[in-house]
């Protein structure tokens, strides 16, 4: 067998000798003959070997491969290409058509570029050389480029920044609502408090983005119980209670006012309350009384006895005792029960603090009428005047503590109040889901009456069809009034879910910005006491002045020029001279 790495004069000529070729258009056919292994090497062989070695070793150099694109055939242009090794037969590609160069160039071993293009190539390089494109093609076909990304281009960035609040928020239209001009109206019998309701929105549901209107205290209660009606399950923020004495008084009356606007802000924030038609007739109608009696009587004429969406089911709650099923709920009703508890105790201490400072204020007063009785009688001048001094600083804390009496109503025990009546908003809604319950077991008695009644008739025969078909229309009603009544407990179920949840993060929020306005308003009333005191005790260090007691505005703004504690005893001494 030939040897095939054998390189020497020999075999090339035993090879010469024993090599047929046959050449054809498309494709070169070569048959070797085995030659002996004892053909010696010859001197007249040895003559050829200069001329033949060159073509066989294929080394690549750029003048041999510039000859490549004359003769497709081969570097020698002869009619027998040289032997190839089994090495590289293994990666020579199929023949193609001798105008393209490809079957050359994969013949060309891929050494010969390994040092330049060592490590993977590179994606964004365009590489035009004949002769690297050809190394290259003899390893396989050239890998296309890694996809990458696409970057974003500095127009789209600066164009399209993210928009600053959601798409909802966006739609969702935004209330400001005042409800203030608390003025009292009528005679003796009939006279109220009205008030004026300012109301600025973005909603295009209305027909001006900011109005007025006038509103007494039982329009806000039609509101709301008009609002429990229309939205069973949801918790409507209620108004403040009625209190028949002293409700013209102007704490009192304040205090309704600050409550009121805030109920009617916490309605207009409700995501499913905001777009109640009857909160648009209360904000925007100039005739509001009359708009209310023409729409009550139409819901009557319409819906007859029946009124909101229980009696639309044709039953109106009641029956036996309710007895929860839902852990979940049955956990809140307790939990909201004894909320409910601690926030009154927590009020009625409040209530008593508020009075315990309003007999501070009292007291503190009393003090400053002692203290300046007790100055007009002194005749030594240098204790006179403090004596004067601190019963006019009596006077200031009195004021101070009036008014932080005043301030923790308003700041603490509203908010206080105002949740125990939340939470009686919320009982409510516990009652509507027990009528829709109530309502769809009344619904399934009914309908067990209707089948049974449809039953008989069924055993009775055909005898009775007209009356088979009535009866088989009201199961019909029956079943669809079955169905509409535990699809309204379901919804009310996970309405009141959702609510509750609302309810808890209001809480939190509302008590803490609560607490913190009341911890800012003690702190300010106890910097201005401190900051009298510490004035009273600079003025009692100067007391070799005389005139120190007493000049400062507030006594300078209350006592005419010339009234002072030495003026005074002055006087007294020129009486008793006289």
């Amino acid at each position: 067998m030939e040897d095939p790495w054998a390189d020497s004069a020999g075999t090339s000529q035993a090879t010469d000798d024993t090599t047929t070729t046959t050449t054809t258009p498309s494709t070169t056919t070569t048959s070797t003959a085995p030659a002996p292994a004892t053909a010696a090497p010859t001197s007249s062989s040895s003559s050829s070997r200069p001329s033949r070695i060159t073509p066989r070793r294929l080394i690549a150099k750029p003048t041999q491969l510039q000859a490549v694109e004359d003769d497709p055939l081969g570097p020698l242009g002869a009619a027998t290409p040289p032997a190839t090794t089994p090495a590289a037969a293994e990666d020579v590609s199929p023949p193609v058509p001798p105008s393209k160069e490809l079957p050359l160039r994969t013949t060309m071993p891929a050494p010969l570029g390994g040092a330049k293009r060592a490590g993977p190539p590179d994606p964004h390089r365009i590489d035009d050389d004949d002769d690297e494109g050809s190394l290259f093609a003899a390893s396989g076909p050239r890998q296309p480029p890694p996809v990458q990304g696409a970057l974003p281009s500095p127009v789209r960035t600066t164009t399209g920044a993210p928009p600053s609040v959601s798409v909802e928020q966006a739609a969702k239209p935004v209330f400001s609502i005042t409800v203030g001009d608390p003025h009292k109206v009528g005679d003796l019998t009939s006279s109220h408090i009205v008030y004026s309701v300012r109301t600025k929105t973005t909603s295009k549901a209305y027909k001006n983005p900011e109005f007025e209107v006038k509103r007494r205290y039982r329009d806000f209660l039609w509101l709301y119980t008009t609002l429990h009606g229309n939205n069973p399950g949801v918790v409507v923020p209620p108004p403040p209670e009625k209190q028949a004495v002293g409700r013209f008084e102007s704490n009192f009356v304040e205090a309704r006012r600050a409550a009121l606007e805030k109920m009617l802000n916490k309605i207009a924030g409700h995501p499913q309350l905001g777009l109640d038609g009857d909160l648009k007739l209360f904000l925007e109608s100039e005739s509001f009384n009359i708009d209310v009696k023409h729409k009550e009587r139409k819901e009557v004429n319409l819906g007859g006895e029946s009124k909101g969406v229980l009696g639309s089911l044709g039953f109106g709650g009641g029956g036996s005792k309710f007895v929860e099923q839902d852990d979940w709920f049955h956990e809140r009703r307790v939990y909201l029960d004894a909320l409910e508890n601690q926030l009154k105790a927590l009020l009625k201490a409040m209530d008593g603090m508020v009075l315990q400072r309003k007999a501070m204020a009292e007291a503190a007063g009393d003090f400053s009428a002692s203290l300046h009785a007790l100055s007009t009688v002194e005749l030594s001048p240098t204790l006179s005047g403090p004596l004067d001094a601190l019963s006019e600083l009596q006077l200031t804390i009195r004021d101070v503590y009036d008014r932080q009496a005043q301030q923790d109503v308003l700041t603490f025990g509203i908010i206080i109040e105002e949740y125990i009546r939340l939470i009686g908003s919320v009982k409510q809604s516990f009652l509507q889901r027990q009528k829709a319950f109530h309502s769809w077991h009344s619904a399934e008695g009914e309908m067990q009456k209707r089948k049974a009644a449809q039953d008989k008739l069924l055993r009775q025969g055909k005898s009775q069809q007209d009356r088979l078909n009535q009866v088989s229309a009201e199961v019909a009603d029956a079943e669809r009034k079955v169905h509409q009544a535990r699809l309204l407990f379901d919804d009310m179920g996970r309405l009141m879910r959702a609510e509750l949840d609302r309810f808890e993060r209001e809480k939190v929020e509302d008590f803490k910005s609560a607490v913190e306005t009341y911890l800012e308003s003690a702190v300010e009333a106890q910097k201005e006491l401190i900051e009298k005191w510490e004035t009273f005790l600079m003025q009692l260090d100067a007391e070799d002045d005389e005139t120190v007691f007493y000049r400062p505005p507030v006594v300078q703004a209350h006592k005419p020029a010339g009234n002072t504690a030495v003026d005074r005893a002055r006087a007294r001494i020129d009486e008793d001279s006289d």
